[in-house]
């Protein structure tokens, strides 16, 4: 069961990198896929990455080629390393399991802990 519990926000300026961890368990990490979530201020919760069981990588259109999710299992932890960050990546972050649906994109996730706030501006 995953506890998804999101570590590793900070203030960052723009162009900067923050690294987010997602402490989960060896169980639900060895049997689920693992995505990143995120929540502006006065905006919707978005999708930003997945990885899978066999560590294939989807990523939303706004985090592709700045942001790379990878998982250590023997850690039981998720990361998210977030790299050329700008103003609008702004926001609560996420970590949750994903538990079926048409795509990873617009699926079911559940088992949502404790955000961690991510903050880029000069």
């Amino acid at each position: 069961m995953c506890s998804c519990r999101a570590s590793g926000g900070g203030l960052v300026q723009p162009g900067g990198s923050l690294n987010l961890s997602c402490a989960a368990s060896r169980r639900t990490l060895s049997n689920y896929d693992m995505g990143w979530f995120r929540q502006a201020p006065e905006k919707e919760r978005e999708f930003v990455a997945v990885i899978t069981l066999n560590g294939v990588r989807y990523y939303a259109d706004s985090a592709k080629g700045r942001f790379t999710i990878y998982k250590d299992n023997a850690k039981s932890t998720v990361y998210l390393q977030m790299n050329s960050l700008k103003p609008e990546d702004t926001a609560v972050y996420y970590c949750a399991v994903f538990m079926g649906g048409r795509d990873y994109y617009t699926g079911n996730y559940a088992y949502w802990g404790k955000g961690t706030l991510v903050t880029v501006s000069s």
